[in-house]
């Protein structure tokens, strides 16, 4: 374990969930999977113990460099928005205890949606929960099996098997996205469309706010 997960670690053991290191809020659209599209408040936590070498927002990574927020704090900003959508992400929101976040989130009457690697225990109540895995560090099969949305990033060829296996572990009615690592979208595309022809269950997950030039 290197001192950055080290230091993720001992943050995440150290907080009791009513208050979370978050790197940004702020409000937008829904960019990628089943809910894209739709109006919706980001909530961005702190802390990653994962570790993609692709990752757009390594930024996230470390906890310690950005401040602890109060979730009361948190939900009265999302609220004060007029979608119904908090879209919870990171980093790896799942290294923190959630259920304060989303109690305070529901009690405003707000969706609770969370993006998170699986990697870790999920916490907290959620009304939609887009478990994307990857190879760094991989998914809890409890995690697979509440997931409502699955949702694999294309790298290279191998990751179709990947995808695959992982589909084999959800509930039926999970749906099923690929979608590509933006940086091998182009190089990877033509095997995306062949691999939805040939897997019509599978749908293709674009990330439109990038091509949209909004957060």
């Amino acid at each position: 374990m290197n001192p950055l997960q080290e230091t993720n670690l001992k943050i995440a053991s150290e907080l009791d969930g009513t208050l979370l290191p978050i790197m940004e809020q702020f409000y937008t659209v829904q960019g990628e999977g089943y809910h894209q599209g739709k109006a919706s408040y980001f909530i961005r936590t702190a802390g990653c113990n994962v570790g993609c070498h692709w990752c757009d927002i390594k930024d996230s990574w470390d906890a310690a460099e950005y401040p602890l927020i109060n979730v009361e704090e948190i939900a009265k900003e999302a609220s004060s928005y007029p979608m119904k959508i908090a879209v919870v992400t990171g980093g790896e929101s799942m290294m923190f205890n959630m259920k304060p976040l989303t109690e305070a989130l529901e009690n405003r009457g707000l969706k609770r949606h969370v993006e998170t690697s699986g990697a870790y225990p999920i916490s907290g109540t959620w009304d939609w929960i887009c478990l994307s895995p990857k190879k760094f560090k991989a998914p809890l099969d409890s995690n697979l099996k509440v997931a409502n949305e699955l949702k694999v990033v294309i790298y290279n060829k191998s990751d179709f098997k990947w995808a695959q296996m992982h589909a084999a572990k959800v509930h039926r009615d999970c749906k099923l996205y690929i979608q590509p690592e933006w940086n091998k979208a182009y190089q990877m595309m033509p095997e995306i469309v062949d691999f939805i022809k040939t897997n019509p269950q599978w749908h293709i997950s674009l990330q439109i706010h990038k091509y949209m030039n909004i957060p």
